[in-house]
């Protein structure tokens, strides 16, 4: 095999969709005009996957701390957080994460999918075992990898399947790691984390939930699923990011287990990768106090995924199980997807085009993610978009 040709399938699909004129994976937004907004070759669109969820991206609170951390400590940090790279905006911020969530111990990471590497390869090693759903982001599965743990997938949502996979590892159950979302980035059904938690408890297993996209999205207090479903005491570690209600990037983990401080010595994602910069670091304290002081965000948010769910479920569209921010038009020929993207763009709605192997199954989707930003007006829009599809 010469060196290249492992990346000839990859080379053919892209030919494929070039000569339906279609580049869904590098979408150049020429200008971005507001949170829910923007003009994509040469047309104004309405922004309607960027998981955006409540509309912080333009936050006035959070523009300013970002424009006063750049002008006081620069552009970046140009180093790790075992070096250079842990300023006292990073310090304060855990601090705040770990009030949040009402835990002891918080990390901060560059990223979430960073987050996930650097606590699975951590806490994980060689005989040990994670036991993930199916549905699980690549960020947990090459955290997996990473790890070199035996890791057993269980089917998506199924806690009776997980509680078969866990006895039968016998003694090994008791410190193995589950793993599983919130909320899950393709079809937006949240986690049976009621469920979960009762298996989990039953053989003194472990339970790590990536919250990414239900923080600000879930709760009373917007902390996420685990807030929602009441189980909070039986989640030894959150994991989530900054980029999607938090409006920066970055990622975290909080736990009540004193040992989260120690992953600091160990974690090589986190030893060997630049820090956050200020910039981001300060506006993500920002959106942190406006999700805490603004439950109307979340309230906003809700109305407008369930109006847009109804929506285009009475216009014949197979859609995810249930209403959420995230919500997937499916579609078992990828043309139709093709067309579908294609066909809303010229209608001026921007949605994320999903094609396998990046999702669940063999399907492809039009994924929408619902920002409380969206006025009903866009709403309104965004269901006619559609209909034209459907017609």
């Amino acid at each position: 095999m010469a060196f290249f040709d492992k990346l000839q399938p990859l080379a053919e699909a892209r030919q494929r969709l070039a000569a339906q004129g279609i580049d869904a994976i590098y979408v150049m937004m020429d200008e971005i005009l507001s949170a829910t907004e923007a003009i994509i070759n040469g047309r104004r669109c309405i922004l309607v996957g960027t998981n955006n969820y409540l509309g912080l991206t333009f936050a006035p609170a959070g523009i300013e701390a970002s424009c006063k951390a750049t002008r006081k400590e620069g552009t970046g940090t140009t180093g790790s957080r075992m070096a250079n790279g842990t300023l006292s905006g990073h310090a304060a911020l855990e601090k705040e994460l770990a009030a949040f969530y009402n835990q002891k111990e918080a990390l901060v990471f560059s990223t979430g999918f960073v987050a996930n590497l650097g606590m699975l390869s951590t806490l994980m090693g060689s005989g040990d075992v994670i036991l993930l759903d199916t549905d699980c982001h690549a960020s947990i599965y090459d955290g997996c990898r990473l790890s070199g743990a035996d890791f057993i997938r269980f089917r998506h949502n199924d806690a009776a399947h997980l509680d078969k996979k866990l006895r039968r590892l016998g003694e090994r159950a008791a410190n193995a790691l589950i793993v599983v979302e919130g909320i899950y980035s393709m079809f937006g059904d949240r986690a049976s984390l009621k469920e979960i938690a009762a298996v989990k408890k039953k053989y003194g297993a472990f339970l790590m939930v990536d919250e990414a996209h239900s923080l600000g999205v879930l709760g009373a207090q917007g902390r996420g699923c685990a807030e929602a479903a009441g189980i909070e005491n039986e989640v030894d570690f959150i994991v989530g990011t900054f980029s999607k209600s938090l409006a920066a990037i970055g990622g975290f983990c909080v736990s009540n287990h004193p040992e989260l401080e120690l992953v600091r010595y160990a974690s090589r994602p986190y030893i060997f990768t630049a820090s956050s910069s200020p910039s981001a670091i300060a506006s993500t304290r920002e959106a942190l106090k406006i999700i805490q002081q603004r439950p109307e965000l979340r309230r906003q948010l809700w109305n407008n995924a369930e109006r847009l769910y109804r929506g285009l479920q009475e216009l014949g569209f197979v859609l995810g199980p249930e209403p959420s921010p995230i919500i997937s038009v499916r579609f078992n020929e990828a043309e139709k997807a093709y067309a579908g993207w294609q066909g809303l763009l010229r209608e001026g709605v921007y949605t994320n085009l999903v094609l396998p192997p990046a999702t669940p199954d063999a399907g492809s989707l039009l994924r929408c993610s619902v920002s409380a930003a969206h006025t009903p007006e866009q709403i309104s829009r965004i269901i006619a978009a559609f209909s034209t599809l459907a017609q």
